[in-house]
């Protein structure tokens, strides 16, 4: 093993703190590194790949030239040292050395993780240079990276992503309830995120560290989530083999998130009523109530007031949770948002499933913010999701795109006009010219007349589009 740090003479200009790993078994490695990388970077070569392993966990070099002929007994294994590697460090510059000429094995390399591919012997005056400016790229993408996320963060609040208008005022509503005791209660869309409001409250309040109870009131039937709620006792009926707190019993000195309300029957309706008005709760077959510290933080989509007028919601529950009411908007009112959110969405579902950072085509972009959203961020989210495990290559483009969204897109609409590579306009509108004349031919059987007075142009005309697109017979 030999390790060097050479200062570069006057001649060479200053010396570039950024530091090389080298792993290699072949002894006419070192000597050329010594000579044309140390003046010029930290140079480091080892020969264990254990040792080199060791040394990227505990030195995290700036760039990595691995020789993938020397790990263990084959390529194979040096492939695995390429994505062990990347998986360590995965802003390092990866370089993969071979002496095979196999374009198989470099696709597989680059796969593995590798940023370049070197066939051996080296010109080690060229990976110098290419050296030096992937270098530069990387630390350029790491500076980026880090001004987005400098700016991502302040467009977030807890986990709602959003830096328009709309979304500051929902998180100056979450900042003034936050403190207190007061109901809350969230309305918005399927989709806008709902209980990500409800997290955030009680991520910035006293009980942030005490239970958090969320239940969907429109995914059980009536029966089940009374016991949800409510809890039972042994032998209350046939099936209740032992005694179970509910979902308020369990909030105590917490919060109670009661999701889609509305779905409530009135009966049940009638029975939360008197919880929120005594604070105690009586288990089903019980007779002893007990007394419950909680804070109910409730959510609907639907129109309560509509609701209350048609005797389908009980007034006096409407008027005990509608306290302090916070409207999000959907997405389709925020389209400023939509950026942010895809970016985000990118960076989180593209680190879950291990691949590179995708990015989204301008035009791509431009059919995105112009959609309605029906789904509103779930919809939004679970499209980026498919599109990074779907998309092939590093960029989203318009073909990838779902027929739904296509369809709906005005700029769709240009993309199809005017294709990536362009058009030859005076033979497009040749084509659209010849296409209407045979077209109104074929609406009159035939007659050039009625074909004309169709199009809104003189016989004369016509006979001479007839003539020019050769349409004597159509």
């Amino acid at each position: 093993m030999t390790a060097r740090t050479a200062a570069t003479s006057a001649a060479e200009g200053p010396t570039v703190n950024q530091s090389v790993v080298i792993f290699t078994t072949d002894t006419l490695v070192p000597p050329e590194a010594e000579q044309y990388l140390a003046p010029h970077f930290e140079t480091m070569c080892l020969d264990s790949w254990d040792g080199t392993a060791v040394a990227l966990e505990r030195l995290a070099p700036n760039a990595l030239l691995l020789d993938i002929d020397t790990v263990g007994e084959s390529t194979n294994d040096g492939l695995r040292a390429v994505q062990q590697a990347r998986e360590l460090l995965p802003d390092i510059v990866l370089f993969a050395l071979t002496r095979s000429g196999s374009r198989h094995l470099r696709l597989k390399a680059e796969q593995a993780g590798a940023d370049e591919y070197f066939v051996a012997p080296l010109d080690f005056r060229e990976l110098r240079i290419v050296l030096r400016r992937a270098l530069d790229k990387r630390t350029d993408e790491l500076e980026n990276r880090r001004v987005q996320e400098e700016i991502a963060s302040k467009q977030t609040f807890c986990e709602l992503i959003g830096g328009s208008e709309e979304m500051l005022r929902v998180y100056e509503a979450i900042e003034r309830v936050a403190a207190s005791n007061t109901t809350v209660l969230i309305r918005g869309e399927s989709g806008t995120g709902k209980e990500l409001v409800a997290r955030a409250i009680v991520t910035c309040s006293p009980r942030a560290e005490k239970p958090f109870i969320s239940i969907n009131c429109s995914a059980l039937p009536d029966t089940l989530i009374e016991t949800e709620l409510f809890g039972h006792e042994k032998g209350a009926y046939t099936d209740a083999r032992e005694a179970r707190a509910g979902h308020i019993e369990l909030a105590h000195s917490g919060t109670l998130f009661l999701d889609e309300i509305a779905t409530l029957g009135l009966p049940l309706q009638s029975k939360l009523l008197r919880v929120l008005e005594d604070r105690t709760v009586t288990r089903i077959g019980g007779k002893t109530a007990k007394k419950i510290d909680f804070r109910l933080i409730a959510a609907t989509n639907e129109d309560l007031e509509e609701m209350v007028q048609a005797g389908r919601f009980r007034e006096d529950l409407y008027y005990r949770i509608n306290v302090v009411p916070i409207g999000l908007p959907p997405l389709r009112e925020r389209p400023d948002d939509i950026p942010i959110l895809i970016d985000h969405f990118l960076r989180r579902y593209c680190a879950a499933n291990n691949v590179p950072l995708k990015h989204i085509d301008p035009e791509v972009l431009e059919v995105l913010e112009q959609d309605q959203w029906p789904g509103n961020v779930r919809e939004l989210e679970n499209l980026i999701q498919r599109l990074v495990l779907m998309a092939d290559g590093p960029s989203i483009k318009m073909r990838h795109l779902p027929q739904r969204i296509l369809y709906n897109s005005a700029a769709s609409q240009e993309s199809i006009l005017i294709p990536e590579g362009g058009i030859h306009f005076d033979e497009e509108m040749e084509r659209i010219e010849a296409a209407y004349v045979r077209a109104a031919l074929r609406r009159t059987g035939g007659k050039k007349t009625a074909a004309a007075e169709l199009l809104r142009i003189n016989p004369q005309k016509m006979k001479y589009l007839c003539r020019k697109h050769n349409l004597t017979k159509v």
